[in-house]
């Protein structure tokens, strides 16, 4: 495979790869054995169990120019030991086409099986260790997996190395089996988490902002004369105006790379992260100093020979290299403005039970926005001339940028708090400090506040005014938030304040409600009540949607409060569990994931009898774990969430 294919197919399992943290599927399912032949020659055979509607990939694709993926088997200490006669048979199939990949390929539906015959160069092996890696994929989306067989060639115990699980954590491992039943009788939901459109319109919107700060608004003139006149040739010049914009859109995409890569090795690692109070602390204090750096007391740039590095190669490569080094310039020389915008982005959807395809859509709208006017404006130079002039106005925008990120920034400590049950910043506190921020705003933008950057203000223009107004009406609006009155519910903003319940008031629990599997189990039984298993976290913005917006809706409420107990297990609780109840998972991938917290237990509960990992993710069960309708996450139609509601209990009554 050339070097421009493996970068190109890299691209495509990167935007197409769904082992994210909306959802753990595993299409996929091994099966195993050893066929003795002689006492020195074997056949280990592999059958893969595809689920319907997924295919499996075979060894080679018809065309050495295909981006579609390949099944590959990594036999594993061979030198020495035995050696593989022949290839790895497959199955014989004709080529079918692939709407993924858009050509015909070699693919396996249902059932494949896969054999190896080996010979053995040392008589004294037991045992093959095989990895085989490969792509799941349906008619829309793909995922990447592999998978470590263990081949006993004379039937004694298998040696797994570095993995040692006790008979304790087996114990525990097994109590978290809920054995739930009664799959077939219902047809699964796909989880609702946002819209790709919609993060990528709020990246595209950042990206718009960030095109109004001063580091990156006199660019695009500068860009585009630069392109449009250096060039001899006009459409030279006009395509490397969009050939830079293309640049610029993909640099901003490859920043979420990593992301995927920490997600591809653990499904809920974005969750672990998200969650992590040191982490949201440290987000917390960036965003603090970004808002003064914004104030204008500092400024904070990447280092200079960094973007004069850039500048240096841009200038002696020339041609489409020298292009990509102008776009890496134009990111770098910009961060003091962007990197505000760019950590907001970051920040608030890894603080939402986000994933890093979410991620992805939202860098891939910051780029794409901030790439267009310099595309544009080389199509069309005549528009230059209806620009605005750089001017004051540029600083007030990234002085209000700085208001913003400081309200922004108490997200973070909230999430912390909250994981932390410290009880520093409850629903009311959270609150006031925003209509403080909302007031210091409002006194700026009428004169009566300056930033070291300002310049004495002649008059209120119609923009300060008018932003003004909205910043009043949205104080406003904020202040019955601080009482304990039936209007303290904001449900424009369910999912940023503390949740109702985290409130300096006391507030009695309307619903039978607990957070331990095991009492909910039990007082289920004793109230002759079904379960609602609530996967919850402290700080799913979603998650407080539903209780805020759905769960307060009369009818919803009523069923929830009269007919349900309600167990809610918090999958980002950081809370230690006991020493004795502490141990050691032992994925099916092969890895050990230890469950040390509260969270950690909940989130592979989940994991093993749901496949999906989440929330909020709803569960309706009878008292011996036999399902009672379909699962359902995000469910923001509150009559479908009702519906949903009303036909479980009916089939608890029957």
């Amino acid at each position: 495979m050339t070097a421009k294919k493996v970068f190109l197919f890299s691209l495509l399992s990167l935007f197409f790869s769904i082992n994210l943290f909306s959802q753990e599927l595993e299409p996929v399912k091994w099966d195993y054995k050893v066929e003795k032949v002689s006492d020195t020659e074997f056949i280990l055979v592999f059958k893969a169990n595809v689920d319907k509607g997924w295919y499996i990939y075979s060894q080679e694709q018809p065309s050495e120019e295909s981006f579609a993926p390949t099944t590959y088997f990594e036999f594993q200490d061979v030198e020495g030991n035995y050696q593989l006669e022949g290839k790895t048979s497959e199955p014989d199939v004709p080529t079918i086409y692939d709407k993924i990949f858009q050509e015909e390929v070699k693919k396996f539906k249902n059932e494949a099986v896969f054999k190896q015959r080996v010979t053995l160069i040392n008589k004294d092996l037991k045992q093959i260790d095989v990895k085989v890696d490969y792509q799941t994929c349906d008619d829309s989306k793909c995922i990447p997996s592999d998978f470590l067989f263990n081949f006993s060639l004379d039937g004694s115990e298998i040696v797994k190395e570095d993995i040692v699980i006790d008979e304790k954590s087996k114990q525990l491992s097994e109590g978290l089996n809920l054995n739930v039943a009664g799959w077939d009788n219902y047809e699964s939901q796909d989880v609702e988490g946002k819209s790709y459109f919609t993060i990528f319109l709020l990246g595209f919107l950042g990206g718009l902002i960030a095109l109004l700060t001063p580091c990156v608004f006199p660019m695009i003139p500068l860009t585009v004369s630069f392109f449009t006149k250096s060039s001899k040739d006009s459409k030279k010049g006009l395509f490397n105006s969009v050939l830079y914009g293309i640049f610029i859109f993909l640099i901003y995409v490859l920043l979420s790379l990593p992301f995927h890569i920490m997600d591809s090795l653990d499904s809920g690692i974005l969750n672990t992260i998200s969650t992590n109070v040191t982490l949201n602390i440290i987000f917390f204090v960036i965003f603090v100093v970004f808002s003064f750096s914004f104030f204008g007391y500092f400024e904070l740039t990447l280092p200079q020979s960094w973007s004069a590095a850039m500048d240096n190669r841009a200038n002696k490569i020339g041609g489409f290299v020298g292009v990509f080094f102008m776009a890496l310039t134009l990111a770098i020389v910009s961060f003091s403005c962007t990197g505000p915008i760019l950590g907001g982005l970051l920040g608030s959807t890894m603080a939402s039970d986000a994933s890093a395809m979410q991620l992805s859509m939202g860098m891939g709208g910051f780029g794409f926005a901030l790439a267009l006017p310099f595309t544009l404006f080389a199509m069309f130079p005549k528009w230059l001339n209806s620009l605005p002039k750089s001017g004051g106005w540029l600083n007030t925008v990234k002085v209000v940028l700085g208001f913003l990120e400081l309200a922004l920034a108490l997200k973070f400590l909230s999430n912390a708090d909250l994981v932390e049950h410290w009880g520093i910043l409850k629903r009311e506190v959270f609150i006031g400090i925003w209509i403080i921020i909302g007031i210091g705003l409002v006194l700026y933008l009428i004169g009566k506040i300056k930033f070291p950057h300002d310049g004495p203000l002649q008059k209120l223009g119609k923009g300060r005014i008018t932003t003004a107004i909205l910043i009043i009406a949205f104080v406003i609006y904020l202040i019955p938030g601080l009482t304990n009155t039936k209007w303290a519910n904001l449900k424009l903003l369910s999912g940023f304040p503390p949740p109702l319940t985290y409130s300096i008031y006391d507030k009695p629990e309307e619903f039978t409600i607990t957070k331990s599997l095991e009492e909910g189990i039990s007082l289920a039984k004793s109230l002759n009540k079904p379960i609602m298993l609530d996967f919850t976290g402290w700080a799913c913005v979603n998650c407080r949607k539903m209780e805020e917006q759905v769960w307060t809706e009369d009818n919803v409420n009523e069923i929830l409060v009269n007919d349900y107990v309600i167990i809610s297990l918090y999958v980002d609780d950081r809370k230690e569990l006991p020493k004795e109840e502490q141990f050691q998972y032992l994925r099916t991938n092969g890895t050990v994931k230890d469950i040390e917290t509260i969270g950690d237990k909940w989130g592979t509960l989940q994991t093993i009898n749901f496949r999906n990992n989440s929330q909020p993710y709803y569960v309706l069960l009878d008292h011996d774990m036999n399902l009672l309708n379909h699962p359902r996450g995000n469910t923001p139609n509150k009559k479908e969430y009702y519906d949903w509601l009303k036909t479980g209990l009916e089939n608890f009554k029957k």
